[in-house]
């Protein structure tokens, strides 16, 4: 999902991370609790990798060629039903998610009160950002308005953007952090580390892709 306006300096600060100093020990111990030979984690994987690279060959050859937007006779409803796909794609990413969790063991470090607790939590953070993001840009804004030509006025500073870049996003990673962490599984915490790895590629060619599209409305608009 592209996030319109607000997102197009989404990629400055991930060009500065230096990926080499990242630990990646707790990942290691991880993977002692992971089956990633096991069927429901690998199609979980798959999914969760498929989603953006679906929605962006989509609305980049939408904006190429206008191909919905004649198929529909309509950007609008051309725009609603590659949004109504994505749900669906996002919600059968949900049910891989759920059910590769179930087929892994669970780490009893994270099974107690206090962790399930700091789960929820998490959740409704992740929660609070998906929904007031949806809410700023509609569903339009939400789903890759700007590919269809339907493009936005002024860029979206409203709550939550002038706390975070790309909310939509982290705001969804954050659910699945929580998700996984109420079921104590190693293996939804890895799959929710390819949900964090898998947007921040996405947004690195989304960003710019974007910010080309309003460039040319600013240069036609001289």
């Amino acid at each position: 999902m592209h996030l319109s306006l607000c997102s197009l300096d989404c990629c400055e600060g991930l060009s500065n991370v230096d990926y080499s100093q990242v630990d990646l020990s707790a990942m290691s111990l991880l993977l002692d609790f992971v089956d990633v030979t096991d069927p429901s984690f690998g199609i979980a994987v798959l999914c969760i990798a498929f989603n953006p690279l679906f929605w962006n060959l989509v609305a980049r050859w939408e904006y190429r060629t206008r191909s919905l937007t004649r198929l529909f006779r309509s950007p609008y409803l051309a725009c609603y039903c590659l949004g109504a796909v994505i749900v669906f794609l996002n919600f059968l990413r949900s049910h891989c998610f759920t059910e590769a969790m179930k087929s892994q063991p669970k780490l009893k470090a994270l099974d107690s009160l206090l962790v399930h607790y700091t789960s929820v939590a998490l959740m409704s953070v992740g929660i609070v950002f998906v929904t007031s993001s949806f809410l700023a840009l509609g569903f339009i804004g939400t789903f890759l308005g700007d590919y269809f030509g339907i493009l936005m006025e002024a860029k979206v500073t409203s709550f939550p953007f002038n706390v975070l870049d790309n909310p939509m996003y982290w705001g969804s990673t954050t659910i699945y952090l929580g998700w996984s962490v109420m079921h104590a599984s190693p293996a939804g915490l890895i799959l929710t580390a390819v949900v964090a790895l898998c947007y921040t590629i996405a947004l690195r060619y989304e960003g710019p892709f974007t910010e080309e599209i309003y460039r040319q409305k600013a240069a036609k608009s001289k």
